[in-house]
């Protein structure tokens, strides 16, 4: 705590206006260490008690803008390094906890200094009403009185006090006064008060000193620049007040200034670090929606178009070369950014990580043209790679693109259609740009909302499972089923599983909603067992890529075939071709130990996922589903030749290697005559029965099924 302090003495001390030494101001800096040592390891921890020590730096008159920053600075760098004890271990603590914390208590000293700062402000201007008050009363008497009494207090005030003529002519300054303008009495005395105009004058300010002058206001008070004599700006509180003979007729205009420059690039400083990331240097979130919503609240007519930037990949160089490299990267990318957004009305920002916005506005029907150009002129400037650590890396972007007219709609509407039109560009393979299309964002929305209801549905009960049977070709019969789940949504109705299951994988929710899957259709085959006895009937469960990889996979199977009763044999796991293309011993092991117990493992889609057949030798799976698109051309009479030779080798190469063929998507006799021909051994499909519930299960149509879905 010793050593912050010193740190944090050696800082700011070349900046503070104080008569101690510095050896004495470092200690009186040791308390305020020690309240932000202790605010940071506190349990609750309040970040509120760093605002008195943003106030004590104030009340010592720590008050220079680089004070304000070298103590933020000093925080962020040395606070948790050598006030974080190694006892918070033991707590259980990260280190990212306490870097959490270090950056609540620089918010809460910037607040407490901010706040002292103003307050102080508040007493010194009140200091100067009552000053201006004193001053106009002892300037009134010592016109009439004495001389002397008004010299006392013309040349004795602490605040910047003129004297001029109705007339405007200056006839009196003290030295504050002079001092405030660079000590050339020149510069000041014998000029007249209109030559000390500046643009950011508001257009009041000489609208009431017309006002006084002509007597029909006795003071005004005003924020106001003026030029110096070197061309610097000095910005004043002003209070003009118009003095009076004795008889009441005005004479002379009074004004008293403070200095205010100081404060007012202090905070001009700290509006621009609360607007602008402090990575880059490009505006950040909050000014950039500043801007967007004057540009969709600009004038009747006025467009903008904005892109959506977001890197793909940037996560890999995070990864693989660290966080400092990936913020290098992010900067050069900024730089680059900031040289395409050269246009009139065009500006980029940094909404947070690695997603960047560009925002083009003007008049007319040309800014479709404009972003399109602009967006062309962001991709190419990524082309060319960025050198880094010693290598050469390739940036890659993608753009979702709005384009409209101002006034439509709200900034939060622009930003999450663009944010949706940029996932699609991603989609689409990156490194392009898309423009936003109403039916995308909308599809992209009801894509979100139902990720967002899938984990409260399963608790709710609302996905039910229906069963498609598996015919054996050479006679007929029921040989088994396969579950089907469907989820009962209570707005969209019945939604079928390709609606959800890409979802489900996404959010990872695939894995409970899988194991609730096997546990009810195991059920349901044990009760079909015991409603017909006999033999009994197989139930075909799919299991995804991600239930594939899931350590509990043999352990959750093995548990609810032994919690039902029903025997391995009378389970079959489908798994999609493409899920064990170039799949590894690890990843085919779980599916090896549960064939070695008797479960049915089949090779779902064969045919769809260009792999090896000699692969075939190495998968534990006893069935290949053969692929619906093999056999379309067999609906009619005559079969397609082609399909029906490419049927015959996979048939007689299954059969072969002992696999047993399962054919989908059977939708009329003659298809099903054919297949039976070939000797493929079970089919399932619409010419038997559609997906239903469990109790339809013996109860086959055996009519020709539409082929329409």
């Amino acid at each position: 705590m010793g050593r912050f302090a010193t740190i944090w003495g050696r800082a700011i001390f070349p900046v503070t206006a104080t008569s101690l030494t510095r050896p004495e101001f470092e200690q009186h800096l040791v308390p305020l260490a020690r309240t932000l040592t202790e605010a940071l390891h506190a349990r609750p921890f309040d970040a509120s008690v760093a605002q008195g020590v943003g106030a004590e730096l104030v009340a010592v008159h720590c008050t220079d803008p680089e004070a304000l920053a070298g103590t933020l600075g000093v925080v962020e760098s040395y606070l948790v390094l050598y006030c974080g004890p190694d006892a918070a271990a033991d707590r259980g603590e990260s280190t990212e906890e306490y870097r959490s914390r270090c950056a609540r208590l620089q918010h809460g000293i910037a607040a407490g200094y901010a706040r002292a700062l103003r307050e102080r402000t508040l007493r010194e201007q009140e200091a100067i009403a009552c000053s201006a008050l004193t001053a106009r009363i002892d300037a009134q008497q010592a016109l009439h009185a004495s001389e002397e009494r008004f010299r006392a207090v013309f040349e004795g005030a602490a605040v910047g006090i003129g004297i001029a003529d109705l007339d405007g002519n200056i006839l009196e300054v003290n030295d504050a006064l002079l001092k405030m303008f660079g000590g050339l009495e020149g510069h000041v005395r014998s000029r007249n008060v209109s030559e000390w105009g500046h643009p950011d004058d508001t257009p009041h300010v000489w609208k009431m000193y017309g006002e006084l002058v002509r007597g029909e206001r006795e003071h005004y008070r005003v924020e106001k620049p003026y030029y110096r004599h070197d061309g610097t700006v000095l910005w004043t509180n002003l209070t003009v007040s118009l003095l009076r003979d004795a008889d009441g007729v005005p004479q002379y205009q009074l004004a008293l200034m403070e200095d205010t420059t100081e404060r007012r690039l202090l905070n001009l400083r700290l509006r621009y670090e609360a607007t602008h990331d402090a990575l880059t240097g490009l505006p950040n979130r909050t000014l950039f929606f500043e801007r967007l919503e004057k540009a969709l609240n600009a004038a009747p007519g006025s467009r903008f178009g904005l892109c959506y930037l977001d890197l793909d990949g940037f996560k890999t160089v995070n990864d693989s070369l660290g966080h400092s490299a990936g913020d290098r990267l992010l900067v050069e990318v900024a730089d680059r950014l900031q040289s395409c957004a050269t246009g009139p009305g065009e500006v980029v920002a940094r909404l947070g990580g690695d997603e960047f916005v560009a925002l083009t506005t003007g008049p007319g029907a040309q800014t479709e043209e404009k972003v399109t150009d602009l967006a062309v002129r962001i991709l190419t400037a990524l082309s060319t790679p960025i050198r880094l650590e010693g290598r050469e890396l390739s940036v890659r972007g993608s753009i979702g693109i709005v384009e409209g007219t101002a006034g439509e709609r709200t900034p939060a509407e622009v930003l999450r259609s663009a944010d949706i039109t940029m996932y699609r560009a991603k989609a689409a393979g990156g490194n392009r740009f898309e423009f936003a299309d109403a039916e995308a964002d909308a599809r992209a929305i009801t894509r979100h909302g139902l990720t967002n209801a899938l984990p409260a549905a399963l608790e709710r009960g609302e996905f039910f499972i229906e069963y498609q049977p598996l015919v054996h070709l050479h006679d007929g019969t029921v040989h088994g089923a396969e579950a089907l789940v469907r989820w009962s949504h209570p707005q969209y109705g019945v939604l079928g599983p390709d609606r959800f299951i890409p979802l489900a994988e996404r959010t990872g929710l695939i894995v409970p909603l899988g194991r609730w899957v096997l546990e009810e259709s195991v059920r349901q085959a044990r009760t079909w067992q015991r409603q017909h006895g006999g033999a009994p009937l197989r139930v075909n469960v799919n299991l995804s890529p991600t239930q594939l990889t899931h350590p509990g996979l043999v352990a959750d199977t093995l548990r609810v075939l032994e919690s039902s009763g029903l025997a391995p044999g009378a389970l079959c796991l489908e798994v999609t071709e493409s899920a064990l293309i170039g799949a590894d011993d690890e990843l085919l092991e779980p599916l090896r130990r549960l064939a070695a117990l008797g479960v049915d493992i089949a090779l779902d889609d064969f045919g769809t996922g260009y792999s090896n057949l000699a692969n075939l030798r190495r998968l534990p799976v006893s069935v290949l589903k053969l692929d619906r698109s093999f056999t379309q051309g067999m609906q009619q009479e005559p079969a397609d030749p082609v399909d029906v030779k490419i049927v015959e080798g996979i048939v007689a190469l299954a059969h072969s290697l002992e696999l047993a063929v399962t054919v989908e998507g059977v939708e009329t006799g003659a298809q099903a005559a054919q297949l039976r021909a070939l000797g493929c051994d079970t089919a399932q499909g619409w010419y038997y029965a559609r997906p239903g519930s469990p109790d339809r299960i013996h109860t086959l149509s055996l009519c020709d099924a539409v082929p329409t879905r």
